[in-house]
């Protein structure tokens, strides 16, 4: 769309603004969008036109934004109620609750929590009860080569699926376990996910709240089938994450320095892959909203103890334990 100045008379000048442009980056999902400055206040029509094509690409790509934390939790209001990362307070960036580091760049000479965060299949925080909406990560510094992210489209992967699957599916129920995050995790750390986030059960096949449209909801983090034995669940749930994650449904972004991603985890599952050396530095930061979903508790009677060892672990990490650091 291009504004244009309507009005007429004898000392009117006709003029024309950026506007936002759109530009598809992958067939399954992805697109990049320019034409507008993320650290500025939007325009409600921006804000609008971005939803519309966040609701449509369900990835989007800014390149060349110039953020900084407080400018990255403002854009990200516009999408929803912030998260302020409870459920993982080890990741948070030392000076802003509502931002998460995703970097290996050493902090007080210790590794941060979040350097190998999201190596495995995954939607944000479906280990918890009310899983994220929309997730924004800000490159800040990358490797030479690697370190990209791959999101697949759990529409098109449930679309794909044969009908009799798709019936067999719509009743059924996961149970989302966060010990199955990625394997590159301290033990400590590991352990304190395990305190705060017992299991929790969401559907197999979510409704989209926008879109309408049904998504699969399974994922490397899915442990077993609520009704199901594990022995029963686990062919299942392998051949649902290997059918998902196939390339006709994939977008890959290779990221620049200064690149916003937004993208909706309530229809797609996404990979931070981790194919660069170690020794040179991925340093990101990370936001994301409170989904508009609400699971449940595996096991209800874990509820009070969930919250205080949340509330123990909070503290933990407050007085800067160096356990959940080392």
């Amino acid at each position: 769309m291009t504004w244009v100045n309507t009005l007429t008379g004898p000392n009117t000048t006709t003029f024309q603004m950026p506007t936002i442009q759109v530009q598809p980056v992958g067939f399954a999902l992805g697109a990049r969008v320019t034409g507008v400055d993320l650290s500025k206040m939007l325009t409600s029509d921006e804000v609008q036109q971005i939803k519309a094509a966040w609701t449509k690409h369900l990835v989007l790509v800014f390149p060349g934004q110039q953020l900084d934390p407080a400018t990255l939790t403002a854009f990200t209001t516009h999408f929803g109620e912030l998260d302020n990362y409870d459920s993982q307070p080890f990741n948070r960036h030392p000076e802003h609750d509502h931002v998460m580091l995703l970097s290996n760049k050493p902090v007080n000479g210790k590794l941060p929590a979040g350097a190998y965060n999201g190596q495995n299949w995954h939607t944000d925080l479906s280990y918890t009860v009310r899983p994220a909406k929309a997730t924004m990560v800000y490159c800040i510094e990358k490797p030479s080569v690697g370190g990209d992210t791959m999101f697949a489209n759990m529409y098109a992967a449930y679309e794909a699926l044969s009908p009799k699957m798709r019936e067999f599916l719509d009743d059924l129920e996961a149970v989302n376990d966060v010990s199955l995050i990625s394997a590159r995790r301290d033990p400590a750390i590991l352990e304190a996910f395990k305190r705060l986030n017992p299991p929790v059960v969401h559907p197999a096949v979510r409704i989209h709240p926008e879109s309408g449209k049904p998504a699969l909801y399974v994922n490397d983090r899915v442990r077993t089938f609520v009704g199901m034995s594990d022995l029963e669940s686990k062919p299942i749930i392998k051949f649902l994450c290997e059918h998902s994650v196939q390339p006709r449904f994939v977008y890959r972004h290779r990221w620049e320095v200064r690149d916003l991603v937004l993208w909706d985890n309530r229809c797609l599952t996404h990979l931070a892959v981790g194919d660069y050396d170690p020794k040179e530095i991925r340093h990101m930061i990370r936001t994301s909203t409170m989904g508009d979903h609400y699971g449940r508790l595996e096991n209800p009677q874990a509820a009070e103890a969930s919250l205080k060892a949340a509330a123990a672990t909070s503290q933990e990490v407050a007085a800067g334990v160096s356990a959940l650091h080392d």
